[in-house]
């Protein structure tokens, strides 16, 4: 198991490299997404009603935080001042309720420095890639890797939700063992709340800012 994992760590950036040269861009996820709904199906191996309701439900949230999410000013200027050319790329899937709130805040980050490209690439699709950046063992999504072009490695990871969400999960989880529906509508509510602020600024702290 030392060695494969290993081996991981070593094939990480080839991986990420992959991922770049096959992803699709954010408007061209979001015509997928958008083409799902429409014929009702998912992404993903899993075509269940609940993954293809949560991908139309994913469609408008995405859809509305496509318009509502603006970037303070003064964080623009930082964002603009970047020099370092970074690819965010991104693992998610359309059904992935966190996905939908977090890809629109990273896609406005990076249309905001042509130094920054923004590719997506699906999980089900990507098992090799999915598998070199597990969180605590699982293949939780959304999974951000910030790659320098330049210098060709990894300069971060972001995923799959923001810092305060998730220490609400993880107490959630200690106390009742699980995550209920319950629980799963209060977390969107946090998000509605929180304005993308949380996601924002932990990618900020990704970042090489001077």
């Amino acid at each position: 198991m030392e060695v494969l994992e290993k081996h991981i760590q070593q094939d990480k950036p080839t991986l990420v490299q992959q991922g770049i040269s096959m992803g699709m861009d954010y408007g061209t996820y979001r015509d997928l997404v958008h083409h799902l709904v429409e014929m009702e199906q998912t992404t993903g191996h899993s075509q269940t009603e609940a993954n293809i309701q949560y991908t139309q439900l994913n469609d408008r949230r995405m859809k509305r935080w496509d318009k509502t999410f603006v970037i303070p000013e003064g964080v623009q200027e930082q964002i603009s001042s970047l020099k370092s050319q970074l690819v965010f790329l991104t693992i998610t899937e359309s059904w992935c309720g966190d996905a939908a709130h977090s890809l629109p805040v990273i896609n406005k980050i990076a249309e905001f420095n042509p130094n920054i490209d923004h590719k997506i690439i699906l999980r089900d699709e990507v098992p090799e890639i999915m598998d070199a950046f597990l969180t605590k063992g699982a293949r939780s999504i959304p999974k951000v890797i910030l790659w320098d072009v330049e210098n060709k490695q990894i300069v971060g990871e972001w995923g799959p939700r923001p810092r305060v969400a998730t220490e609400m999960v993880n107490a959630y989880k200690q106390e009742q063992g699980k995550l209920t529906p319950e629980f799963k509508q209060e977390l969107q509510v946090w998000y509605n709340k929180d304005k993308g602020e949380g996601i924002l600024q932990d990618i900020l702290d990704l970042l090489p800012l001077e």
